[in-house]
């Protein structure tokens, strides 16, 4: 059984690892415009690999957790629940589309992967940055 202080420290732990998977896209786009492909490669792995993390952190707190109601008032609250909206659809719909990416860039079809890649990029890094920003909003400024 998991600690009622170790399940509490959890949602920090998450928005360590968005923020981690944030730079590791961002490191590995500039690697590959620099035609680094092994450090690219390490990037985009790493930040799946951090990804994956944070899912089971994530789904571990909120098991054990459940939801944490936002506090904010006034013209911060619809701001707070558009981001969320947009974070949590797009949380979904990137995870075929990293799935897609890796498998083309694995089976060595870079032209098809480029072309997925432009995509997923954008998406993920929204989704990571996104989800330090609810943490923030939810944590650190209008805590509960």
């Amino acid at each position: 059984m998991l600690s009622p202080e170790f399940i509490s420290y959890l949602p920090h732990v998450n928005a360590c690892l968005n923020g981690t998977s944030f730079l590791l896209l961002l490191t590995g786009y500039r690697f590959i415009r620099a035609r680094n492909i092994a450090a690219h490669r390490a990037c985009q792995i790493a930040a799946l690999g951090v990804s994956l993390l944070f899912l089971a952190s994530y789904l571990t707190y909120h098991f054990h957790h459940g939801a944490t109601r936002f506090q904010g008032t006034g013209i911060v609250r619809p701001i707070y629940f558009t981001i969320l909206l947009s974070h949590t659809i797009l949380a979904i719909v990137i995870v075929p589309l990293v799935v897609l990416t890796f498998y083309r860039a694995f089976r060595n079809d870079f032209s098809r992967h480029r072309r997925i890649a432009r995509i997923t990029l954008p998406l993920w890094l929204y989704v990571s940055i996104t989800g330090v920003i609810v943490y923030l909003m939810l944590y650190q400024i209008y805590p509960s």
